[in-house]
């Protein structure tokens, strides 16, 4: 979860472009997982408006996109972007499926009010997710109480799942919960892997999975291959980050060719969120963060 989506310094070109489409920079490369951008990548190489840029995406070989705000879009936006997708033959990923309560307990309280608050608001996201052909919608369980032990926090959290996976099932939608790590938000119910995992777990709906986040989990718990491996039967989407810094792969220490190689060959077929900033600012940082991923996707 990025509520900012910032950018840095290096400067790389995508010596795999091609050509132009409406005056901008296309190429026919494709990757060997689904890496999904998100508005505001690419504001320098497609422009600003929402569609443009998922069709410069597709261009770029992207087969994917999300958005985290896409719930606030109107209505109007949110079928030009779903039949611009559906027209680039572009899945879309993970969308913000309610109101996430960084610095007071909701879930986690058991306080009846904010459970219902919450379940209106899953109601509200099966409407979009519709709207946008979207499978995933993104869940963090908000702040701990601390006025309760742990145990009691995780009965409550799991009830108010369970209530939700009664919405999302009969439409074939999965909320996926994302772990949070402790140095970007302090003080969060939901930090760590096998606590999403024992959490889906005991919920054990396929409308309740785990959203692993490669930054956070780096940050938070390191170890990052094991764990993806003791979490897999219950990973339903993958986002990526480098650390430190948030930006794309090879600004950081993670070895994102391994991490990819790994995913790839568990035979996963799903969306890679590209939920983090550009190193480096203007077009040349764009086309910079594309031939990073052309790099890390060489793993084959």
């Amino acid at each position: 979860m990025n509520q900012i989506i910032a950018t840095g310094a290096a400067v790389g070109v995508v010596p795999q472009i091609l050509g132009q489409t409406n005056g901008k920079e296309t190429s026919t490369a494709g990757f060997n997982l689904k890496y999904a951008p998100h508005i505001g990548m690419f504001n320098h190489l497609a422009g600003e408006d929402p569609v443009e840029q998922l069709h410069f995406m597709a261009d770029q070989g992207f087969e994917a996109f999300e958005d985290n705000g896409m719930k606030n879009r109107s209505e109007a936006m949110q079928h030009r972007m779903a039949k611009t997708m559906t027209a680039r033959n572009m899945a879309m990923g993970v969308f913000v499926a309610h109101k996430i309560y960084w610095n007071e307990p909701n879930l986690a309280s058991g306080d009846p009010n904010l459970r219902m608050e919450f379940l209106k608001q899953i109601e509200a996201s099966v409407e979009v997710a519709k709207r946008v052909n979207a499978k995933w919608m993104t869940v963090v369980p908000g702040h701990c109480d601390f006025r309760q032990k742990m145990e009691y926090q995780t009965a409550h959290v799991i009830e108010s799942l369970k209530r939700a996976c009664d919405i999302l099932e009969p439409h074939g939608l999965t909320m996926v919960l994302e772990p949070l790590n402790f140095r970007d938000h302090p003080g969060l119910f939901l930090t760590e892997s096998p606590q999403a995992y024992k959490i889906c777990r005991a919920v054990d709906s396929p409308s309740c999975k785990i959203l692993f986040d490669i930054y956070h989990q780096q940050v938070q718990e390191g170890n990052l291959i094991p764990n993806i491996e003791n979490c897999w039967d219950e990973i339903a989407y993958f986002q990526i980050g480098d650390n430190p810094g948030r930006k794309e792969p090879t600004t950081g220490e993670i070895n994102y060719k391994n991490v990819f190689k790994y995913i790839h060959g568990k035979g996963y077929s799903g969306i890679l969120g590209m939920e983090h900033g550009n190193h480096s600012p203007g077009k040349a940082g764009e086309e910079a963060l594309i031939e990073a991923y052309r790099k890390t996707d060489q793993f084959l």
